[in-house]
C-alpha cells in the first residue's frame, strides 16, 4: 500500500522539481543509488521496472526505503498495463508512470488514489490524461518535443502540469531552458545516473549532480 497519496507525491514533485529514474536488477546496486540520490536531496525516484524479476527488487527496495530513506518516495515507470500497475501498487509504489496513455492504469490507479503520469505527445492526449484524473503529465521523449512544445501547450492552458522525460540532463541551459518554459517538474536517467569507465554507477557524481541540478531548479524558480 502506498505510503503517499497522490496530492502529496504531487506536491513533492512541484517542490523539488526533479524525479531520478533508474533500473537495476540488482538490489544492492539499486539501494546504493538511491542512497545516492536522497544524500544529494531528491526526495523521489522512479524506479523503471523494465527487466524480469523487476517486481521483485521492487518490493525488497521499497522496505528498504521505508526503514532507511525517510521521506524519499519510491515510484515505479515503465509500467504498460493496469495488472502490472496493481502489481506493484501491491508493493507499495507510491506512482505509477506509464510509457503512453492508458485509461486501464488511471483507473486502478485513481481507484487507490495513487499518482499515475503518462507518457503523452499532443495537446488531444494530454488532454484526455487530465480528464481522466492526470496531477502531472509526462511529455515523453522530453528530448524529441522540446521546452518550446511545453511553453506551446501551457499558453492555452496553463493549469497544466508537464514532466519532460528523456532529453533532460543535468546542465544549467537544460534545466533552465524546460524550468523557463514552465514545466513543473523534470524526470532525469542516464544523464543524472551515470556509470564511470569500468561500467560502475559513480555514486559521488550521483549525489553531486543531484545535488546541483536541484540548486539549479531553485535558482531557476527565483
Amino acid at each position: 500500500m502506498a505510503q503517499y497519496s497522490r496530492i502529496e507525491v504531487a506536491n513533492v514533485m512541484k517542490q523539488t522539481g526533479l524525479v531520478p529514474l533508474f533500473y537495476s536488477s540488482d538490489i544492492d546496486v539499486s539501494k546504493n543509488v538511491i542512497k545516492a540520490c536522497y544524500d544529494g536531496g531528491a526526495r523521489l525516484l522512479e524506479f523503471t521496472a523494465r527487466g524480469d524479476f523487476a517486481h521483485e527488487v521492487f518490493g525488497e527496495l521499497n522496505k528498504y526505503v521505508i526503514k532507511e530513506l525517510p521521506g524519499m518516495i519510491l515510484g515505479v515507470g515503465s509500467v504498460t498495463d493496469a495488472s502490472s500497475a496493481s502489481q506493484f501498487m501491491n508493493l507499495g509504489a507510491n506512482f505509477v508512470v506509464t510509457p503512453v496513455l492508458r485509461e486501464d492504469v488511471a483507473l486502478v490507479c485513481n481507484r487507490r488514489k495513487v499518482l499515475w503520469s503518462p507518457g503523452c505527445g499532443s495537446l488531444t492526449e494530454i488532454c484526455r490524461a487530465e480528464e481522466l484524473g492526470c496531477e502531472i503529465v509526462k511529455l515523453f521523449p522530453g528530448g524529441i518535443y522540446g521546452p518550446n512544445f511545453v511553453k506551446a501547450i501551457r499558453g492555452p492552458q496553463p493549469w497544466t502540469s508537464i514532466m519532460p522525460t528523456g532529453g533532460v540532463s543535468p546542465t544549467r541551459e537544460n534545466i533552465e531552458g524546460w524550468f523557463n518554459a514552465g514545466v513543473t517538474c523534470v524526470g532525469m536517467g542516464s544523464k543524472l545516473i551515470k556509470k564511470d569507465v569500468n561500467g560502475n554507477y559513480n555514486l559521488e557524481q550521483i549525489e553531486s549532480d543531484t545535488k546541483s541540478a536541484l540548486e539549479i531548479i531553485k535558482s531557476v524558480r527565483q
